[in-house]
């Protein structure tokens, strides 16, 4: 049988989701950042910390790596809370089928975070508010994963 879809197939692109929370106040707060025009794709949409799986490296370890470039937190300051099941994404646009692997952290340190060139703001929000915000595909989704995830002990 052959296909008249003639569009080329789509790569495989395994990333990781951080939701950051904090529990210093009244509520439990997540960390969103809105992507800057200096990142890929999804300019001036809101997220998590994220970034592409490297070769060779782990979601778990990928996502330490990530939090550690765009926050400036070290490991010590953050505890891996949970570990979400992948949450799927197409996009022909981009021609990418992503495979989001989300986590939930808790911060130590909240008042430390300094965001790097791929963010240009960043809000600690409800988690009931994430649907007021034009964010990248699936961002709800992925922290429903995280939150009812796998408990790292």
């Amino acid at each position: 049988m052959s296909s008249t879809h003639s569009s080329a197939p789509l790569q495989t692109t395994h990333v990781v989701t951080c939701f950051l929370q904090r529990t210093d106040g009244p509520h439990t707060r997540i960390l969103l950042v809105q992507r800057s025009q200096r990142v890929g794709s999804y300019h001036a949409h809101w997220a998590g910390i994220s970034g592409f799986v490297e070769a060779n490296v782990s979601p778990d370890e990928q996502a330490y790596v990530e939090i550690g470039e765009e926050t400036g937190l070290r490991r010590d300051q953050v505890h891996m809370l949970r570990r979400g099941t992948v949450v799927e994404h197409v996009d022909e646009e981009l021609g990418r089928h992503f495979y989001v692997h989300p986590f939930l952290f808790h911060v130590l340190a909240p008042d430390e975070i300094k965001t790097d060139w791929e963010a240009v703001d960043m809000r600690w929000i409800e988690p009931d508010e994430l649907s007021g915000y034009e964010t990248v595909p699936k961002l709800k989704e992925a922290y429903v994963s995280a939150l009812l995830g796998e408990e790292i002990a």
